[in-house]
């Protein structure tokens, strides 16, 4: 595999093999160096499009970490905003020798476009595109997830996958990408996934391998390991998909009295996700979100990891041998 555009191209031992390195990786961080060589004389680029401040900064870090070159390119500022295109960008940065480029886009299969033309050479590494899917956000997910889970069951992280673990995803899954990469790559591991949502904010026809529901309190009944809440994604809205955020925070949030229903039930063993930035008193609450059950520092973390993992394997070639 030479590009990481989807989780849904990744197959059981490939998925594994990247969380068993991403473990060798965090194992690096807690180092007084945080710097391998692996990558000494590779130029990485974050190509993004779209703002953001997580995902860019945790690429740079993990390329850094790793002894690469950085080139960051922002649309904004660029000649992107005076109309240069996809493929004028791609050419130029190839012109300049990347080894690697990480895109987010707010096309969806920009990505795809990239790895499947002679524009670049270097491996792409897809970091959201439109509503389609972020698979460095699900692989660091499935990263937190696999910790909590060996944590609880007593056993060793590495070699393991999720069997027997039940994720709820809850929020707006029309226009989440985290949320169809999380559904391939956690079912491919082995967890069941369940998502909740208003039915407005379901895709149409959506024939995943997961659960679907409605009602957020039936699906914290059935007590899952880990709740991940969504943001509301308001920019890529062009209508009302439900009446208000009061009426949203009230049916699908996870709200002080809700949350702490559903810790006492589960006995504190479950935990909270949420790929960021969050709407507090929307999606969820500062109650939720700041509790010791809530891993989304955590996640911010392992994100790190989770894409220096990506980055090696990668340009070594090694994840076309798992």
């Amino acid at each position: 595999m030479k590009h990481l555009l989807s989780t849904k191209d990744l197959t059981r031992e490939q998925a594994i093999n990247i969380l068993d390195v991403a473990e060798e990786m965090a194992a690096v961080s807690q180092r007084e160096v945080k710097k391998l060589p692996a990558l000494r004389g590779r130029t990485v680029v974050n190509l993004f499009f779209e703002d953001s401040t997580r995902t860019r900064i945790s690429f740079e870090a993990a390329a850094k970490r790793l002894s690469a070159d950085v080139i960051n390119f922002a649309a904004k500022g660029s000649s992107v905003s005076k109309g240069e295109s996809l493929k004028d960008t791609a050419q130029t940065l190839e012109a300049m020798g990347a080894d690697a480029v990480v895109i987010r886009h707010s096309a969806s299969g920009a990505p795809a476009r990239l790895a499947a033309t002679d524009w670049i050479s270097g491996a792409v590494v897809n970091a959201g595109d439109g509503t389609h899917e972020h698979p460095t956000q699900a692989l660091l997910d499935a990263f937190t997830l696999r910790r909590h889970w060996s944590q609880v069951a007593g056993g060793p992280s590495t070699g393991a996958a999720l069997e027997g673990m039940h994720v709820t995803i809850v929020g707006d899954i029309l226009h989440s990408r985290v949320a169809r990469s999380n559904v391939w790559l956690l079912t491919t591991l082995g967890a069941k996934v369940t998502l909740v949502a208003p039915p407005t904010l379901v895709p149409v026809g959506a024939n995943w391998p997961c659960d679907i529901k409605f009602d957020l309190d039936e699906a914290l009944a059935e007590e899952p390991n880990a709740v991940m809440m969504l943001r509301v994604q308001a920019e890529r809205m062009n209508a009302a998909f439900f009446p208000n955020e009061r009426e949203y925070s009230r049916r699908w949030g996870l709200t002080d009295d809700r949350f702490e229903h559903f810790m006492n039930a589960t006995d504190q063993e479950s935990i909270i996700l949420h790929p960021g930035p969050m709407n507090r008193g929307l999606e969820i609450s500062s109650a939720a979100a700041d509790s010791a059950q809530s891993k989304v520092l955590q996640q911010v973390t392992n994100g790190v990891s989770v894409r220096m993992a990506v980055l090696y394997l990668l340009l070594s070639g090694e994840l076309d041998e798992s």
